[in-house]
This record gives C-alpha cells, structure tokens and sequence, in this order.
C-alpha cells in the first residue's frame, strides 16, 4: 500500500478519495466471496460427516490433502513474488482466479467424497442384500428342520415297533420250527422202550407205561428254566426214563442239583 501511494500525486485530493472508495468495495467483494467459500466448506464438511464413517476414507482423504498442499507449497517456493500495482480491475481480477481456483479444487473433493460415498452405499446394499438371503435360507432351514425332528420322531416311533413285532414274530417261528424238529428228531432217534418187550420184573413194566419221551423232558427243563429262572430244577418223577436222564446229565446238558439228587435243571447254554 504504501509502495502503492508513493506513485499517487500527494496534491489529487480526488484520486486519493477514489482509491480509498476503490478498496472499501473490492474488501466487500472479497468479504462476500469468502462468504460463499465458507458455506461450501461448511456443507463440504457436513457431508463428510454425515456419510464418511470409515477412519480409512477418512485417512486416504486426509493424506490426498498433504499431497495436495505440499505440492503447493513447492511450487509457492520456487516463485518469487512480484509487486502488483494496485488496480482495482487487477485485484479483482486476480481474487476471481484465486477463488475459481479454491472452487474447483472443492469440487474435485467433493466429487471424490461423493464417489466414495456412492460406492460404500452400494456395498452396503449388496451387504444387506446378502444378510437377508442368508436369513431366509436360514429360517427355512429351521423350518425343515422343525419338520423332520417331528417326522423322525413319529417315524422312528413305527419303525421301531414294527421291527420289533418282525423281530417277534421270526423268533416264534424259529422257535416253532425248532421245536418241531427237535421233536421228529427226538422221535426218530431216541423213542420210548417198547412196551411188547419182555421184563424181568413186573414192576418195570408197569413204570414203563407212564414214561415220558425226552421231547417231552427236555420241554419240561426248558418252560422251567425260563419260566422260573431263580429255580430252574426239576424234581426226577417216575415217568422219567433213567436211561434217558443218565444221556442228558453225562453229555453236559442238564445238571444234579448240588445238595438234592433228585432234582436236575437244564444247562444254561444261552449265558
């Protein structure tokens, strides 16, 4: 300024007034401009703050504005600044270009805010998206397994049952089948003494009508050996053969009682 009015005739009183007037209206516009660049900050600002949420956003931002002001800074250093005459057409001129230039720079950093904000609310879509698809899948999955619990109950329940009826029924019929033919075996090979053969003694004979088979004693010894398994021994009749009683107890398959002779059980083969 001073530089400025040493070049201004001392004795134009008018030119002096015009400066002055010239300078309190380029203040204004410049107080004005700055106005307008702080509401563009300010809103700059609110919209970072209002979507910019993540701290690595934030630090890429950050970092671009380092790079971008060191950049500045060096190139400010490599200039040497010139004396500008104080023209007002100059000054006004020059605060144009300084302030179109801090509004480009603004757009260009609110278009990359806005970029990155489109991007993050298009992840988050896709996110959400993604959580709901995984959420009804697992709902219908609790669905089914719901059913089947229910199903696998019921149908173990039957399945269960009715293997068992099988089960018994098979065991009936073996056992049937068994007996039959333990029977004609029996029969076959281990009949009773025939009666039309010739005694000794007439008290043989007469026993001898009251004989049982070994089918039979060896039914006798089984129904007691599971029907009363604590006391399994049968007590030796006289219409048990003796011949048949010594087979049974020298091949192992029935047994003396320890303390009463007259007693036998059949051995507990299935233990």
């Amino acid at each position: 300024m001073s530089v400025n009015q040493q070049d201004l005739d001392p004795d134009s009183t008018t030119d002096v007034e015009d400066v002055a007037d010239a300078e309190e209206e380029l203040i204004k516009k410049c107080e004005e401009m700055w106005k307008d660049m702080e509401e563009c900050q300010n809103k700059l600002s609110l919209t970072g703050t209002e979507t910019l949420s993540d701290s690595n956003v934030q630090l890429s931002l950050l970092i671009m504005q380092v790079k971008c002001l060191t950049a500045e800074l060096s190139q400010w250093q490599k200039e040497t600044p010139e004396m500008i005459p104080l023209n007002e057409e100059i000054l006004v001129t020059l605060g144009k270009e300084e302030f179109q230039k801090l509004r480009h720079d603004l757009e260009l950093v609110l278009s990359t805010i806005q970029s990155n904000n489109e991007k993050l609310k298009e992840d988050l879509e896709r996110e959400q998206k993604w959580l709901d698809e995984q959420q009804q899948i697992l709902e219908s999955l609790n669905v089914i397994q719901n059913e089947l619990k229910q199903q696998v109950v019921t149908f173990s329940e039957s399945r269960i049952f009715n293997e068992l009826k099988t089960k018994m029924s098979d065991v009936k019929e073996y056992k049937e089948k068994l007996l039959v033919t333990m029977g004609e075996f029996l029969e076959d090979h281990f009949p009773l003494p025939d009666r039309n053969v010739k005694k000794k003694k007439k008290n043989i004979q007469e026993s001898t009508a009251q004989l049982i088979t070994l089918h039979d004693m060896l039914e006798i010894l089984l129904n007691r050996l599971f029907g009363v398994p604590h006391d399994p021994y049968v007590k030796i009749s006289d219409s048990f053969w003796p011949p048949y009683i010594e087979l049974l107890l020298r091949n192992g398959i029935a047994l003396r009682h320890p303390e009463d002779p007259t007693r036998i059980r059949l051995e507990a083969f299935h233990q």
